[in-house]
């Protein structure tokens, strides 16, 4: 059993920047794929990010690539995401999620361990 807590959250103006961090407990970190979502009030939950076993491969979706980065130190059993030139649109609680095979990554239902999310509101 994987456990799996969110930090970093808050607000902040929009063109600016913020931090995540995911860290894990419970397993082995550096076997599972680990994945970043979001969800806004009264929407689906939405693909950000995900990064493979070791880091080498990554995969972003079409609305944050060139602006969030993720990373992940496997000695530290955390995973990163930053976040750049952030948009009122980014607002949303933040989840990261952990899960074996990496293909497919867009896919919530793929995830099979999550944390309880972090808050991010971006002001206009």
């Amino acid at each position: 059993q994987v456990q799996l807590v969110e930090s970093g959250g808050g607000l902040v103006q929009a063109g600016g920047s913020l931090r995540l961090s995911c860290a894990a407990s419970g397993g082995t970190f550096s076997s599972y794929v680990m994945g970043w979502f979001r969800q806004a009030p009264g929407k689906e939950r939405e693909f950000v990010a995900a990064i493979s076993w070791k880091g080498v491969n990554t995969y972003y979706g079409d609305s944050v690539k060139g602006r969030f980065t993720i990373s992940r130190d496997n000695a530290k059993n955390t995973v990163y995401l930053q976040m750049n030139s952030l948009k009122p649109e980014d607002t949303a609680i933040y989840y990261c999620a952990a899960k074996t095979l990496f293909w497919p990554v867009i896919s919530p239902n793929e995830y099979r361990y999550w944390g309880l999310g972090t808050q991010v509101t971006v002001s206009s």
